[in-house]
């Protein structure tokens, strides 16, 4: 069930977290990927973080949660990660959302909305499946505007230098080949 009303210190928690989280998210922007990024707490305890490489990885399952999921379990040294919360700055697909069920975390936080893949409530809620032998507690929206500001800073820079690049190689061609199109 989908928190409502979040206790003051828990929201501090929360919010402390996120942050962690932000940062992590500038790892992944700073290797050229969508900037998410994910950390794992058990007893206000860093377990394992993790930030999207899929394409540094040329591996479309490197998101950011799945990455955090493998590095707590080796550290905890065990699949089920009990009594734990993850904290991720945008809210999971249908592929992280099914890696959080099956690792029985038991609480996701999430910053931004994903209106076109979230599976968190945007689009579908797999996390909270009552078909599921596990559902997972959620809390949406926690610093949403920083979270969602990062992800558009980034595909509007990604948007300008792809611009700015097109405008090059047609400079370059027209530069290559002046008298083309003159008989």
């Amino acid at each position: 069930m989908t928190d409502t009303a979040i206790p003051n210190t828990q929201l501090a928690d929360d919010e402390q977290w996120m942050r962690h989280a932000l940062q992590l998210a500038e790892r992944a922007e700073a290797a050229g990927e969508v900037p998410v990024g994910a950390v794992l707490v058990k007893d206000n305890q860093v377990i394992a973080e993790g930030w999207n490489l899929p394409i540094t990885d040329n591996d479309p399952t490197a998101h950011a949660e799945i990455r955090c999921l493998q590095q707590a379990g080796k550290a905890l040294q065990n699949y089920r990660l009990l009594d734990t919360t993850l904290y991720v700055t945008l809210e999971p697909c249908a592929m992280c959302a099914g890696a959080m069920v099956h690792s029985r975390i038991g609480r996701v936080v999430f910053g931004a909305f994903d209106a076109k893949t979230g599976a968190a409530g945007s689009v579908i809620d797999l996390l909270q499946q009552p078909q599921f032998n596990h559902q997972v507690q959620v809390t949406a929206g926690v610093l949403a505007d920083e979270c969602a500001s990062q992800l558009s800073n980034f595909f509007k820079r990604r948007r300008q230098e792809q611009k700015s690049l097109k405008q090059q190689r047609q400079a370059e061609a027209a530069v290559i080949q002046p008298d083309a199109g003159k008989s």
